[in-house]
């Protein structure tokens, strides 16, 4: 693509297939934003804003957050400024009605990739994750370690994070677009 052409695309695999790092790397290149609904959902968790407490209630059960939930903090945000130029979605469309619903919200895309990987690779990147409780940066205890020691306040993802994690991605298997043959 040309310089300044604006690019819009989609990420999609399942939890800890490296859309997150991909994204990273893409929004770097390409000097658009990503938007990561996990980000989104989070930041209005942390701002106790009511859609992240209806969201929060969700999750804390292990369930996906609805559809309608989703696709109004993603229109909300593709709105911003930082995205006259384009966007990377991470996480998101999940399921056939949630794709239908950003196309219906005037949300169309020049480009998906959908991230295929072994669900062994995916526990093990999973159970090595780390977040910072302090400034909410991601690590992995062998892939991405913390660069200095002390500088961040890492936490380690509790069992029942772990538990919950595995239930939702059981959960978005079974309700998630179809995937490829591995």
């Amino acid at each position: 693509m040309e310089r300044g052409t604006p690019m819009k695309l989609i990420l999609l695999g399942a939890p800890g297939a490296g859309k997150g790092t991909n994204a990273e790397i893409l929004s770097d290149k390409l000097n658009i934003p990503t938007i990561s609904t996990g980000n989104i959902l989070r930041e209005a968790i942390k701002n106790g804003t009511e859609t992240g407490l209806k969201a929060k209630s969700f999750m804390d059960a292990g369930k996906l957050v609805p559809d309608d939930v989703i696709i109004g903090i993603v229109r909300e945000r593709v709105a911003r400024a930082d995205c006259a130029n384009g966007f990377i979605l991470d996480g998101v469309p999940r399921t056939i009605p949630q794709a239908e619903a950003l196309e219906a919200a005037g949300i169309h895309f020049d480009a998906v990739v959908s991230i295929e990987i072994a669900d062994e690779v995916i526990e093990a990147r999973m159970t090595g994750r780390r977040v910072c409780g302090s400034c909410g940066a991601s690590f992995h205890i062998v892939a991405n370690p913390p660069k200095h020691d002390g500088v961040c306040d890492l936490a380690h993802r509790s069992p029942s994070a772990r538990t919950m994690r595995r239930r939702r991605s059981r959960t978005a298997s079974r309700c998630s677009m179809p995937r490829q043959s591995r």
